[in-house]
């Protein structure tokens, strides 16, 4: 009886003693169905064009993108999210190329839902890769503009116009879902009341109703051609300061309000508090992006043998998972979907 109170009566490491215990008790799990994957889709026949800030990951020609969309179907993702690499010949001041029904961007839906009808399509709705100067707005003079934004500014109300036509084209192409990157004031019920009244009620609003004006977008801003454009400029003037954590409570309520069906928090990684407020507080679907340069850190320390790329990244999905997030948007859905269907269920996260 001497021995009674001298070992701890809770030892948290039984369950962890077995595979089957762990996987019998694990909170969250990983699947090929949180998966989105982001693509980048180019003119041409036959081109993938590697990406030197993303290694691992190309632009593709709308052929190639169909194959893609097709392997990424086939391991059980269930949406992809389609961004264009617009011509420079194609940019204009105002992006007029962004409400051209016959542009990249719709061409390339009406392929990949004829050729894989049952892989859910999403379309980001913003002008960035169509501009001339990067910004993902209409630009007017204003003498009181900062100097990196060379004198003009990102003016709001005649930017939701342009992305409600933006919108609407899209979605008539066959885009499942609509998704408004570029956090102008309203552009959620703008967009929400121009789909209603063309009719197309059922086109899904996921709205980046968070997103952070992040130094973390580098590689995607050369992948779609926009860094040149935009230079020196930045977009602090509408997307939200990573300081701030409430305001991004308020953005999500507005937009909940304006119509939005699901909800994203961009970045994912340096946000994951964020993350976890607007799960807690709205309940809507809601989404991470592993944007570029999270995807970018990982997989060139990995290249440098500092860290397990295969351990590595399903650590870090499953933190959005545990964060709260329903989906996760990132560029290693593919070869992360395989992993997950293939690999012993022990070595998942």
């Amino acid at each position: 009886m001497h021995f009674l109170g001298r070992f701890p009566r809770t030892r948290m490491r039984r369950d962890r003693r077995d595979a089957w215990s762990r996987r019998l008790t694990r909170e969250h799990v990983l699947t090929p169905s949180d998966l989105i994957w982001p693509l980048f889709v180019h003119e041409g026949e036959g081109l993938a064009t590697p990406i030197a800030s993303m290694p691992g990951v190309s632009r593709l020609s709308i052929d190639l993108l169909v194959e893609a969309v097709k392997e990424g179907h086939a391991a059980g993702i269930p949406a992809v999210a389609i961004f264009p690499v617009i011509d420079p010949s194609k940019k204009t001041n105002d992006g007029e190329e962004a409400t051209n029904p016959d542009n990249l961007v719709c061409r390339a839906v009406r392929a990949v839902k004829t050729a894989c009808p049952d892989i859910g399509v999403i379309c980001d709705v913003a002008l960035d890769p169509f501009t001339t100067h990067g910004q993902d707005g209409l630009l007017r003079p204003d003498d009181r503009a900062p100097w990196y934004a060379n004198g003009a500014y990102v003016v709001n109300d005649e930017t939701v116009e342009v992305l409600s036509q933006q919108a609407i084209v899209q979605a008539r192409a066959g885009c499942d879902v609509i998704a408004p990157s570029d956090m102008m004031d309203g552009r959620i019920g703008a967009v929400r009341d121009a789909l209603e009244h063309e009719g197309l009620s059922h086109v899904r609003i996921l709205s980046y109703a968070a997103k952070y004006a992040s130094a973390f977008y580098g590689p995607f801003r050369d992948a779609v051609g926009s860094k040149g454009n935009l230079g020196k400029g930045d977009k602090r003037t509408y997307q939200m300061d990573p300081s701030n954590g409430i305001e991004a409570l308020r953005e999500v309520a507005l937009d909940v309000e304006e119509g939005a069906d699901m909800l994203m928090v961009k970045p994912g990684m340096p946000y994951l508090d964020v993350l976890w407020r607007v799960k807690e507080a709205f309940g809507l679907p809601t989404f991470a992006y592993q944007v570029s340069g999270e995807y970018a850190m990982l997989k060139a320390s990995a290249e440098r043998g500092w860290l397990d790329w295969d351990r590595v990244i399903l650590e870090s999905l499953i933190g959005f998972k545990r964060a709260g997030a329903d989906g996760i948007l990132t560029y290693a859905a593919l070869e992360v979907a395989r992993a997950l269907r293939n690999e012993p269920h022990d070595s998942r996260p």
